[in-house]
């Protein structure tokens, strides 16, 4: 990863960054308030929820220091591929699906990532201004735990942000630091899609009885607080996790648990509430550009050439 470069550098890639833009719909950010909550789980599962629905999506992986995403993508010894030097291609997932991580750079997985605040904005700048990520329906970015760098340059960085989601785990120390979450987005003017509940109580696969290990409820009831959309409880099942641990898709493997139909219908809730962001839905309105219109396969009489 190169440092912010010189001016004329961060000038080209700021550009680069509203043309690589310019062919995404639809941008949400998963964010948390606190670590070790699901943003990722939640990140990897909805992608695959929505590439089930024919739509074409990118995952952004902005963890620097604990990216996981490729792991429970099944994708952990994919390569970065650059033609000409520049240009970075992200990791095919599947059909449909692909992402960029810090993972895919790092050789030893145990290696600490050891970087400051200029390294790790360098970085999310890179994967969103160097990355060839072509036309997509949307883009996910998962992010670490907090209100820190890493958020605040994907929000500040990527024009347009659909909005956040915020997930959080129900007991109350976990729902402290997520109202952070939901006052940050706020403020940066980002519209808050809603709160996932995740961890929501344990299904015991023996008797199929909840055991609510950290709660159940807290999620919703920040949701009504912050007079924000609640989206949705997952449950801990024991699959999910070992689905995850071997990088297979979850809603593929097991269609039919709980936390499968849970995470398929927080993905049919934020395909219903965010507005139509592709390029080739544009029409010829003022939000078409060159680059939109270079990949749109629409009828308008109006292209931009």
């Amino acid at each position: 990863m190169s440092h912010e470069g010189t001016p004329d550098e961060q000038e080209l890639r700021e550009i680069m960054i509203k043309k690589r833009m310019a062919l995404v719909g639809k941008k949400i950010i998963v964010l948390s308030g606190k670590g070790g909550v699901g943003k990722s789980t939640v990140t990897v599962n909805l992608a695959n929820a929505l590439v089930n629905k024919g739509y074409k999506v990118g995952i952004l992986d902005t963890d620097l220091h604990g990216p996981n995403v490729a792991k429970m993508l099944g994708c952990e010894d994919g390569m970065l591929d650059s033609p000409d030097g520049k240009t970075i291609i992200p990791v095919k997932v599947r059909e449909n699906l692909c992402v960029i991580s810090l993972a895919f750079a790092i050789k030893d997985s145990g290696a600490p990532v050891i970087w400051r605040g200029p390294m790790k904005i360098a970085a999310i700048k890179q994967f969103i201004g160097d990355v060839e990520w072509g036309p997509l329906d949307y883009l996910l970015i998962d992010t670490p735990p907090g209100t820190g760098d890493e958020q605040l340059t994907a929000i500040q960085s990527i024009p347009g942000m659909t909005g956040s989601i915020i997930v959080t785990t129900p007991q109350d120390v976990a729902i402290l630091d997520s109202r952070k979450s939901v006052n940050f987005s706020k403020q940066l003017k980002v519209p808050v899609l809603g709160i996932v509940e995740n961890m929501s109580g344990f299904i015991c696969p023996h008797c199929s009885e909840i055991i609510p290990l950290f709660g159940i409820g807290g999620g919703k009831k920040l949701a009504e607080e912050a007079n924000v959309p609640f989206l949705g409880s997952i449950p801990i099942e024991i699959n999910l996790r070992e689905n995850e641990d071997c990088g297979k898709s979850h809603l593929e493997m097991d269609p039919d648990s709980a936390s499968s139909k849970a995470l398929i219908a927080i993905a049919n809730i934020i395909d219903e509430v965010t507005e139509v962001g592709n390029p080739t839905d544009y029409i010829g309105t003022s939000k078409c550009s060159t680059e939109a219109c270079a990949h749109c396969t629409s009828s308008c009489t109006t292209r931009k050439e």
